[in-house]
């Protein structure tokens, strides 16, 4: 059974959230960011990681994708154009959203005091509004890549969710009625219900 090292309100979110649309069963690893719990699997105390037999993987974009892989679905196969596109998709993610929501974190409360810079804050804000445009610009169907859900959806909600936690502007109707969409996935309400809190 794999386990899921996080916590629901983190990025391994996304890594259980993978886990439960492809119904592969996982055993959770209570941890937050930074604590002993999470250096005990990565160094950087970054979260999540996954433990698959004696493999320990991190980033849990790099672990979704080989989750992806390995079962067969929410990803197009390696070597088709099809993967090409839905991995430009992916990265752009990671650059236009998480990045900027990850910015805007250490700015907020990850790093200590004397190295935040609070005045970046509304230069990100605008900077993720613009990305959030494109992308519901590019939306034209049910899911990012067309007719079927992939890592890049997973990836999308979970950084719409993360910026509204954050306090950012809410995106627009489109791409809102989509996210909200998404979340009502039996997947997603069963991570969702995993938070003991």
């Amino acid at each position: 059974m794999y386990k899921v090292i996080g916590g629901v309100k983190t990025r391994a979110f996304r890594v259980m959230w993978m886990l439960q649309e492809l119904g592969q069963p996982f055993e959770v690893v209570h941890a937050a960011p930074r604590s002993d719990e999470a250096k005990a699997f990565n160094p950087t105390g970054k979260v999540p990681a996954l433990l698959d037999g004696d493999a320990l993987l991190t980033d849990s974009v790099a672990i979704m994708q080989y989750l992806g892989d390995k079962h067969g679905g929410l990803t197009a196969p390696a070597g088709t154009i099809a993967r090409a596109r839905q991995d430009a998709m992916l990265f752009w993610l990671i650059d236009e959203f998480d990045a900027i929501l990850w910015a805007a974190a250490k700015h907020s409360f990850v790093w200590p005091e004397d190295m935040r810079v609070p005045e970046i804050k509304p230069s990100l804000k605008a900077e993720f509004a613009r990305a959030a445009k494109v992308l519901s610009d590019k939306l034209d169907g049910p899911f990012l890549m067309g007719d079927e859900i992939t890592v890049p959806d997973l990836l999308a909600v979970h950084c719409i969710n993360w910026s509204i936690g954050a306090g950012f502007d809410p995106v627009d109707d489109k791409l809102g009625a989509w996210a909200a969409g998404l979340r009502k996935r039996e997947a997603f309400k069963a991570v969702r219900a995993l938070d003991p809190v």
